[in-house]
C-alpha cells in the first residue's frame, strides 16, 4: 500500500543513456490518446447490459431494507457494512434498477482514475501518470467490478487513497495525513474483510522499514499507528463478524493452493477465462518484472538488477505479502477465495505495470503497450459479452407460460436473488431447502442445513402449495454441499419437460428451468 522505503542507491534510478533514439510524436498526441482512452474506459464503466447475478442481487435486496435491518440481515451474509450503508442512501436517491444500482461502482471506478495517475506520477512522473490513467481506465477488471453492484469498485477506490497518505506520511507524518491513514484503514475494514490481509500486510513492510532506516523510525512508526487505529472504526461491527466468522464462511466453495491464487488474479485480470485474458496476464508479469529489475534503459537494451530497482520493490512487496496471507489464512480457516478479493491490492499492480511501460525505452514502449492495450481490449470485449446470469432467458420462458398462482422453485436458494428479480409478477416463488423467499440468501451454518434437506419431503410440501397450479424449477447441479439433491427434486416432482437449458459458455450464473403443467396432482 504504500513505498516504505524511500529511494535509495541512487544508480539504480531507471534512466536513458546519452545518445539514444527516442520517440517523439506531436505534442497533441499523448494528450489525445490518454482522453480517448479514459473516455471510453469512463464510458464502458456504465455499460453491461446483463441483468444482476447473485451477488449483486443480495447487495440490492439487502440494501433496501430499513438501516436498521441492513445490519442483521448482514449477520447472516458473512459482509462488513459500509458499502451496503451507501448502496441504501444511492437507492433512496436513484431507485434499485440495475444501471442506477451499478453506476455507484462506476462513479467510484471513475474517481479511482485521477488517483491513479498522481501514484503513476510519484513513481515515473508525467510518463508514468499518464500511463496509469490509461491502464487503469482500460483494466479489464476494474471495468468488470465497475459494473457491478458490489464493493470492489469502493475498495480499489480507498486503496489508492490509502496508499497516497501513506507516501506523504512516511515523507512528513502530519496530523491531517494520519488522520486521514486512520480513517482510510478503517473504512477498508468495514468495507471488505480481505482489508485484514492488506493492513497485515502494510504493517509487516513498515516493520521492515523501521527496522533498515532507523532514522525514519519516528514516521514510521507513527504511520504505522494511524494504519493500527483504524482497527477502532472496526469495533462496534466486531461482534457481527464474530458470529459471521462462527456460522457464515464460504461454504460454497473450497480453499485456493497459492499457485492458484495467484493463477486466478492474473487470469481475471485480462478479464476472465479465454486465452487473451491469459496472455493479458502474461504480459503484465513481463511489466511487474520490468517494473521492479530495470535500473537503466537505452535505445534498445534494459540494464537488470537482481538486487531490484527501488521504484516499486516496496508496492510489490506489499502485494506479495497480502496475497501470501490470505493464501495461508483460506488454507487454515478453510475459506475460499474469488479473484475479486485482490481488488485490495490490483491498484497497485496496475500502477506498478504503468511503471513497467514507462521503463521500456524506444519503439519498444509503443509495441509493448499496443500488445497490453489491445488484450485489454479483447477482455473489455468478454466482460460485456459473457453475461452474469441467465436469468433473463429462464424469466422469458416462464413468462410464456406461467399462469397467477404457478409456483417457481429454486434449487438452490443461491439462484433466488438473482433470477426472481426477472420474474413476472403473480408467481409464487420458494427457495429449496428452506422453502423461504427468493430475495436474500441465509449462509448461517448453511452446509449443515442443506445437508439435512430430503429432497421427497420438501418435493410434497411443493406439491401442496402447488395445489394444482404449474411448477417451474430453476436450478443448477455442482452447488457445493448439495451433492444430487437438486436433480433429486426434479425426480421427486415429476418434471420432465426441460424448457432452457444452462449455457455456461455465455453465462456466469446459468440454471436449467424445468416445467410441470397445472394439473389435478398439482404438476405430478
Amino acid at each position: 500500500m504504500a513505498r516504505v522505503v524511500a529511494d535509495e542507491q541512487a544508480e539504480h534510478v531507471v534512466a536513458p543513456t546519452g545518445g539514444s533514439p527516442r520517440v517523439r510524436l506531436p505534442a497533441w498526441a499523448a494528450p489525445a490518446a490518454v482522453g480517448l482512452a479514459v473516455a471510453l474506459g469512463v464510458v464502458l464503466r456504465f455499460v453491461q447490459r446483463s441483468p444482476l447475478w447473485l451477488d449483486e442481487a443480495l447487495s440490492v435486496n439487502i440494501a433496501s431494507l430499513p438501516v436498521g435491518d441492513v445490519f442483521e440481515a448482514l449477520r447472516h451474509d458473512g459482509h462488513p457494512p459500509l458499502y451496503y450503508l451507501l448502496l441504501h442512501y444511492w437507492i433512496e436517491l436513484f431507485g434499485d434498477g440495475d444501471v442506477a444500482v451499478r453506476a455507484l461502482s462506476g462513479v467510484l471506478s471513475v474517481a479511482s482514475l485521477p488517483l491513479a495517475g498522481v501514484a503513476g506520477h510519484r513513481l515515473a512522473g508525467a510518463a508514468g501518470a499518464r500511463w496509469a490513467v490509461v491502464v487503469t481506465a482500460l483494466s479489464p477488471y476494474a471495468v468488470r467490478y465497475a459494473t457491478e453492484t458490489r464493493m470492489y469498485s469502493l475498495v480499489m477506490l480507498l486503496v489508492l487513497v490509502g496508499y497516497l497518505l501513506v507516501v506523504d506520511a512516511l515523507e512528513r507524518p502530519t496530523a491531517p495525513r494520519l488522520a486521514g491513514i486512520w480513517l482510510v484503514s478503517g473504512l477498508l475494514l468495514l468495507t471488505h474483510y480481505w482489508a485484514f490481509y492488506l493492513v497485515a500486510g502494510v504493517l509487516v513492510a513498515l516493520a521492515l522499514r523501521a527496522w533498515r532506516e532507523p532514522a525514519t523510525r519516528p514516521a514510521t512508526v507513527r504511520t504505522a499507528a494511524a494504519v493500527v487505529a483504524g482497527g477502532v472504526l472496526f469495533l462496534p461491527w466486531l461482534g457481527s463478524f464474530l458470529y459471521q466468522s462462527a456460522h457464515t464462511g464460504t461454504p460454497w466453495g473450497e480453499p485456493f493452493r497459492p499457485t492458484a491464487l495467484v493463477q486466478t488474479v492474473l487470469m481475471d485480470l485480462g478479464g476472465g477465462n479465454v486465452t487473451e485474458a491469459n496472455l493479458y496476464g502474461t504480459v503484465v508479469v513481463v511489466l511487474v518484472l520490468v517494473a521492479l529489475f530495470a535500473v537503466r534503459s537505452s535505445g534498445t537494451q534494459l540494464v537488470l538488477d537482481l538486487r531490484t530497482a527501488p521504484t516499486v520493490r516496496h508496492e510489490l512487496l506489499v502485494v506479495g505479502l497480502v496475497l501470501a496471507i490470505g493464501a495461508v489464512a483460506g488454507l487454515a480457516l478453510d475459506a475460499t477465495f474469488q479473484s475479486r478479493y485482490a481488488a485490495v491490492v490490483v491498484p497497485l499492480v496496475l500502477v506498478v505495470v504503468a511503471v513497467g511501460v514507462v521503463r521500456v525505452p524506444g519503439w519498444g514502449r509503443v509495441v509493448v503497450a499496443t500488445v497490453l492495450l489491445g488484450l485489454s481490449l479483447f477482455g473489455l470485449v468478454w466482460v460485456n459479452y459473457y453475461q452474469r446470469t441467465q436469468s433473463a432467458e429462464v424469466a422469458a420462458a416462464v413468462a410464456e407460460r406461467a399462469r397467477p398462482g404457478d409456483v417457481v422453485v429454486y434449487c438452490p436458494d443461491q439462484l433466488g436473488p438473482a433470477y426472481s428479480r426477472e420474474m413476472p409478477d403473480g408467481l409464487v416463488e420458494l427457495t429449496y431447502p428452506t422453502l423461504g423467499s427468493p430475495a436474500r440468501v441465509d449462509w448461517v451454518d448453511y452446509a449443515e442445513r442443506n445437508a439435512a434437506a430430503d429432497p421427497a419431503e420438501i418435493a410434497a410440501e411443493v406439491r401442496e402449495r402447488a395445489a394444482g397450479h404449474a411448477i417451474f424449477l430453476v436450478w443448477m447441479s455442482d452447488y457445493a454441499t448439495y451433492g444430487t439433491q437438486c436433480q433429486d427434486l426434479i425426480t421427486e416432482l415429476g418434471l420432465t419437460e426441460d424448457l432452457v437449458v444452462m449455457d455456461r459458455d455465455r453465462f456466469y450464473e446459468p440454471a436449467y428451468l424445468h416445467w410441470a403443467p397445472a394439473g389435478p396432482a398439482g404438476g405430478r
